[in-house]
């Protein structure tokens, strides 16, 4: 059985041991060593990663009480000198003590129990039982757990026997019955847990809870700890800095501008769309005056695929036609028709584009279609507009 070190001081970073097994899988190669340091997922924490002999370890996993490691190759030597990830480890401590703080936090200012804990790439989360919680919840949840952080508790973890564990307050009863692994925070909580914590509180750092959200009846609250929470509020700060600059206004008066701002754009975009109805309105009787038949075809310079299906809209509900357009400023064409003449635009399109490697379809009354480059666009704007004339004889 692996000597787990972790066990011994969560602070291990180097070490020397011994290879005992290698495993080949078909998904990949892996070591199982006299002692290691590198934790397995497992408790809602993700595993360690590092290095053995230099060789990157990509994964870490638990199996009937031995630890594999796979490697991207197997060491020269029997004896190894392995290295953790330092970073990801400390990140995983201050997160996982982080989580056990919060969650007892919760059931003192909310009075609900965590249900879950999923430690992420990019953020932690709990689902704590209640239905939702209020905006001034949350930040009390904040203040009160990071209180705890700046009182500095002592953070401990030992083994029990089943007896001592029986008489301890723990937080949830478990089902392991011997070697108990006991997570203690000085007068806050007893947790039965497996994963890696810090020694002390003031090693979280800080916990910034980022948003609380309804899900299957409970509440899952996503929150940062130690040195992602600072990043997160670096990141903040450098978004609010450009944001300051771009209004040219303090901070504390960016809300007011930017809903200003907001208005102003919705009244420039009512003008807008006023004066493009009324262009839309003169071109739609330009291009029925000149059509000769039932097809009108235009190629536009720079008209944006939903103008054109407003004029397309426009000249179907005004005349028995055909409208097909292509817009060279992002290489795509529009077909629509009232309904009235017998075309399937989406048909025709299904049946042509593969040949000028345009993607798209739609409707019987309205399809469109991109294209990788102009060339192709055009050469199927001629190809299909040559053809809708052909229907019409």
């Amino acid at each position: 059985m692996t000597k787990k070190l972790y066990y011994e001081s969560a602070y291990i970073r180097e070490w020397e041991t011994r290879i005992i097994r290698k495993l080949e899988r078909e998904d990949g190669i892996y070591l199982v060593m006299e002692g290691t340091a590198f934790y397995p997922h497992g408790g809602g924490q993700p595993c360690d990663l590092g290095w053995i002999d230099n060789i990157p370890v990509l994964d870490v996993v638990q199996e009937e009480g031995e630890i594999l490691h796979k490697v991207e190759r197997f060491p020269e030597k029997e004896e190894v000198s392995c290295r953790l990830n330092w970073e990801r480890r400390f990140d995983h401590m201050q997160h996982h003590s982080g989580q056990h703080l919060l969650s007892a936090t919760c059931r003192e200012v909310c009075q609900a129990e965590t249900l879950s804990f999923h430690l992420g790439e990019d953020y932690a989360t709990i689902d704590i039982a209640r239905p939702d919680l209020p905006q001034d919840k949350l930040m009390m949840l904040e203040l009160k757990a990071n209180d705890q952080i700046y009182l500095n508790r002592k953070v401990t973890n030992y083994f029990v026997s089943q007896e001592q564990a029986a008489v301890l307050p723990l937080v949830k009863q478990t089902k392991v019955t011997e070697d108990i692994r006991i997570v203690e925070i000085e007068d806050i909580e007893y947790n039965a847990c497996g994963g890696t914590h810090v020694s002390a509180t003031g090693e979280i750092g800080m916990i910034k809870l980022l948003r609380a959200e309804k899900q299957k009846g409970h509440v899952r609250i996503y929150f940062k700890c130690g040195y992602r929470a600072l990043k997160e509020f670096n990141a903040g700060v450098e978004i609010l800095g450009g944001l300051s600059a771009r209004f040219n206004t303090g901070k504390e008066e960016i809300l007011d501008r930017i809903a200003k701002w907001d208005q102003e754009q919705k009244q420039l975009q009512a003008e807008l769309n006023a004066v493009k109805a009324e262009n839309d309105a003169y071109l739609a009787g330009k291009l029925l005056a000149e059509r000769q038949g039932s097809l009108i075809n235009h190629a536009f310079v720079d008209k944006p695929l939903k103008d054109m299906q407003n004029l397309a809209a426009k000249l179907t509900e005004q005349a028995d036609v055909i409208v097909f357009f292509l817009s060279n400023a992002d290489n795509k064409v529009l077909l629509a028709q009232g309904g009235k003449i017998e075309l399937a635009c989406g048909a025709f399109f299904k049946q042509h584009l593969a040949e000028y490697r345009g993607k798209g379809g739609g409707s019987d009354k309205m399809a469109q279609a991109g294209f990788a480059s102009s060339e192709d666009a055009e050469a199927f704007y001629h190809f299909a507009a040559q053809s809708l004339m052909a229907l019409e004889k």
